[in-house]
């Protein structure tokens, strides 16, 4: 007979190590290149963008950290809105 006691707590360890993995996903940064080092992405393993990189020599250097933060800021938005739609779908099944 299965004690339900027992599997209760295995229940609740493994949610307490998959919380403990997607907070470590937060901590972990990888680095996304293209165009042969010209663009640079840096990015939580959950997907979260830090930081856009444009090479000077892309676009004016006066120009350059505006652009790159309003870069930052329309992924971010999009992701946040895919997984609100996500969310959304989610409900109605």
């Amino acid at each position: 007979m299965v004690n339900i006691n027992n599997m209760m707590k295995q229940a609740q360890q493994l949610q307490q190590k998959m919380t403990e993995a997607q907070e470590k996903l937060n901590l972990i940064e990888v680095e996304g290149i293209s165009g042969g080092g010209l663009v640079k992405v840096t990015a939580t393993a959950k997907g979260e963008i830090k930081r856009v990189i444009l090479d000077n020599s892309i676009m004016k250097v006066e120009e350059k950290e505006i652009t790159e933060d309003l870069i930052v800021a329309a992924i971010n938005d999009a992701k946040q809105k895919g997984e609100t739609a996500a969310q959304e779908e989610m409900k109605k099944i």
